[in-house]
Formats: structure tokens, C-alpha cells, sequence
């Protein structure tokens, strides 16, 4: 499966690698931000195996892992450059030897300071899609920083650019620009913002999505007795009450249309996704080879039928989306 890169006419693999986990623990004023303990070498394999599979799409953050997930795209995948399209976004401080995320920062300079980090980090002399990772950015400021964005494209180091946001109006100022090809929004089976998903298809922008397996609520893997490691950002999750035990149940209800076909349930709410917008391309995130390799498998069956779509709507007693 291939879709294209919004206006930009790239094409890229239907479902990207997301590579926030394997970036490994980093935190955020004593916070856990990442995804606990990752074997690299793991990560590595994992890598190479979504090339081999067909994946071309890989999508990162100069914060993940405080720069480890982009040395870690650039040991598996550098030799296959001209192959694979990079995804990297800046806006948050960090500092790769004490792994410590501490704040925000979208000044012009820090832009092209972080710009060049990825650079270096990747090893490459060329960012595919440069994203603006601070999702809530004062509106009035947001201009210079898109300034700064398209410096960068003349400039060479970036070929399209978008952000990492879920706010109309931020997408609405973004996608004035000719190079911008892109949004990246929070969506998956339980919701998201429609209005940016709207805007998306509107400006022929691609709606990159984080979070397609709601931080793996729709993997169907959780159960009432899971508990998460303390420097896993997910640690304070409650699977006997409240918001994952209410998502269990709703997951195990459409269990059997997510699977139907032979697909796993994760393999289910990512065709689900491909079904509900021609512009969405996930970007599911992975700690091992079997995980890359379930969620790639979901291309091998495609998006889910209308029916199964209206299935799953009747059941969790909300309106058809398709």
C-alpha cells in the first residue's frame, strides 16, 4: 500500500515507522517522557525489517531519546538514503548526555541550531519533512517560525516541511505555504480532531497520525492486572477503572469486526484508519521486530469495508464516519 505525501507527490508507504519508543527513556523535569528500557540492537533489526517489508516512511524527533532515535535511524538506514523519506521535528530543548527534555523553545535561531543537530545526528545532508514539533504555539508568534521553516528549504537542509499540531488555526497558517505537505494530529478508532482532518483534505496535506494505536490501547494487549515500567510514560495508566479500563471494554466490543479477515486487533484500528481518510498515514510506534512486523502486516489487508466501518459505529452508538 502507497499514499502520497500530500501535495508534495511524493509517494510513501500507506503506514510509517514512529519512532518515539526506541528513542529509549529520556524525561521532562523528573517526568518520564519516553517509553521505558529499548535493546538498540533491537531497534536496529526492527528498523532494517520495516525496510525490507516495504516501509519508507520513518518519523522522529530530535527529543526522542534526546537525539538516540535519530542516531538510531541513521546506523540502521543510512546506506538506503535515497530510498526512505525522514520525518524529524524541532521545538522542544534537550540534552543528549543527561537525557533531560527540560522545556520548549521556538526561536528562529534554536530552530536552525536543532536543524543542523538532526543533521548531524541522521547523517544526511537533507531533511525530507521538517515538522514544528509545539503543537500549542502562541498563534502570533507562529509566523517567524514558519519564516525560519522556509529559510531552511531555500536554504537546502529541508524539502517540505509541516507541523505537529491539532489546532485549525495553526494548520490553516501552515498550509499557506507551498511547502508545507503535512500535519501531524493525534487520531486513531476512539477519535480525534475533525476539523484538522477536514483542513488536511481540504489543503491536499498529508494528516501524519500519532498515537494510531492510542499508545497501544487498541493493541488489545492490556489487561486489568498490566502494569507499565516507572520510566515508561504510560506508568500512571489505571486498567481497572477509569479512562483504559472504559477503552478495554470498547475495544473488546468490536473485537471481532477489528479482527475479521485474519487481522490482528491492532492490524483492525490501523485499517480502520486507512478507511476513514485517503490522506491519513499512521505512523505506529515499535519497541521490537514482532511489533514492526504485526503493523506493517496490516498493509497486506488493506482498509476496512463501509460495512465494517458502520459496524463498528453502530456499536460504540455514534454517528457513520464513512
Amino acid at each position: 500500500m502507497k499514499r502520497l505525501l500530500g501535495r508534495s507527490g511524493v509517494e510513501v508507504s500507506a503506514l510509517g515507522m514512529g519512532c518515539w519508543a526506541i528513542g529509549g527513556p529520556h524525561a521532562r523535569q523528573g517526568s518520564p517522557v519516553g517509553w521505558g528500557q529499548v535493546n538498540d540492537d533491537e531497534s536496529i533489526r526492527a528498523l532494517k525489517r520495516a525496510f525490507e517489508l516495504g516501509v519508507n516512511f520513518y518519523d522522529t524527533a530530535d527529543v526522542y531519546g534526546c537525539g538516540h532515535s535519530e542516531d538510531l535511524i541513521a546506523t540502521a538506514l543510512s546506506d538506503k538514503r535515497d530510498q526512505i523519506v525522514i520525518a524529524t521535528k524541532a521545538g522542544y530543548t534537550y540534552d543528549e548526555a543527561t537525557r533531560e527534555a527540560p522545556g520548549t523553545n521556538g526561536d528562529p535561531d534554536y530552530i536552525r541550531w536543532c536543524c543542523d543537530q538532526s543533521l548531524r545526528r541522521l547523517k544526511t545532508d537533507y531533511i525530507d519533512l521538517y515538522q514544528f514539533h509545539l503543537g500549542g504555539y502562541d498563534l502570533a508568534k507562529a509566523p517567524e517560525v514558519l519564516a525560519v521553516f522556509e529559510e531552511l528549504v531555500t536554504q537546502g537542509k529541508v524539502r517540505y516541511i509541516g507541523w505537529s499540531t491539532d489546532d485549525p488555526p495553526r494548520v490553516e497558517l501552515f498550509a499557506q505555504s507551498p511547502h508545507c505537505v503535512a500535519i501531524q494530529q493525534g487520531f486513531n478508532l476512539f477519535g480525534g480532531n475533525q476539523e484538522t482532518l477536514a483542513l488536511c483534505e481540504k489543503y491536499n496535506l498529508a494528516s501524519i497520525l500519532r498515537g494510531p494505536l492510542a499508545m497501544g490501547m487498541l493493541t488489545g494487549k492490556f489487561t486489568p492486572d498490566t502494569k507499565l515500567p516507572e520510566d515508561d510514560i504510560r506508568h500512571g495508566w489505571n486498567f481497572k477503572e477509569g479512562g483504559q479500563a472504559d477503552a478495554m471494554k470498547k475495544v473488546e466490543s468490536i473485537r471481532d469486526v477489528l479482527t475479521s479477515g485474519g487481522r490482528t486487533v491492532a492490524q483492525g484500528a490501523l485499517a480502520w484508519l486507512w478507511a476513514r481518510s485517503p490522506v491519513m498515514i499512521p505512523i505506529p510506534g515499535f519497541k521490537t521486530v514482532q511489533q514492526a512486523e504485526e503493523n506493517i502486516g496490516a498493509m497486506q489487508f488493506g482498509p476496512l469495508t463501509v460495512e465494517q466501518m458502520r459496524q463498528i459505529d453502530d456499536i460504540l452508538g455514534r454517528p457513520h464516519t464513512v
